[in-house]
């Protein structure tokens, strides 16, 4: 019987981590006979360096993080080999936020699962990786696997919210994402922190703060957003 412990254990030889999971019921938008859906996303410190050493890397110019190619999706690529081997080595099935149709209910399956909410300025937050929260993937299980039990441990109760004053552009807000705003913005000086660190509204969450993420793969990310 696996158990989630084997699981994790699995999962963190790719430098993944389970960021949640639930059973879904029929309006949950899981695969069919899905017993158990768990939640992908980077194990962090490291993720950057083993996705830098893999044959996708490569093949995206070079291991030199600032070149890098996002329009190859050498993440995505990346994610969907790894994950779809964890999922045949489990019996089970792999989805994904990307590559669709189909288009799965991610930000509804992540707050499901007890360990993501809408943030103040409406972007999930996670209870470890806070807002550099990013889902690279699902196992759909077959099989029914007891997962740990979740408190109420929403971060930004005990938090004096600073993302929401954070954006230099005024462009992400408790009133909502200005997209036009925010690309201008990062095409000007006041946005070149944005443009190399990540975002500096996701940077100024408390708990994204002690996930450990490279400053390199937010650069990575942003290009990907903003060519």
């Amino acid at each position: 019987m696996v158990t989630y412990s084997d699981i994790a254990t699995r999962v963190a030889r790719d430098q993944l981590e389970v960021f949640g999971g639930f059973h879904p019921g029929p309006n949950d938008g899981a695969p069919a006979g899905c017993g158990t859906l768990l939640l992908l996303g980077p194990r962090e410190p490291g993720f950057w360096d083993t996705l830098l050493s893999a044959p996708e890397a490569t093949e995206s110019q070079s291991h030199d993080a600032s070149s890098l190619n996002p329009d190859l999706d050498t993440m995505d690529r990346w994610s969907a080999r790894v994950i779809g081997e964890i999922a045949t080595d489990l019996g089970g099935r792999a989805v994904f936020p990307f590559g669709g149709p189909p288009s799965y209910p991610f930000f509804a399956w992540a707050t499901k699962s007890g360990r993501a909410w809408a943030s103040p300025v409406t972007l999930l937050v996670h209870d470890v990786a806070g807002l550099m929260v990013s889902y690279r993937g699902a196992l759909a299980l077959p099989f029914h696997v007891d997962l740990p039990t979740q408190t109420d441990a929403r971060p930004c109760a005990r938090c004096d919210q600073p993302c929401v004053t954070a954006c230099p552009a005024a462009a992400l807000t408790a009133a909502g994402y200005d997209t036009g705003a925010c690309h201008a913005a990062l095409d000007t000086p006041a946005g070149a922190g944005c443009m190399t660190q990540g975002c500096a509204v996701r940077r100024a969450c408390p708990v994204s703060q002690t996930y450990g993420r490279d400053p390199a793969q937010s650069a990575y990310h942003m290009r990907a957003f903003h060519p």
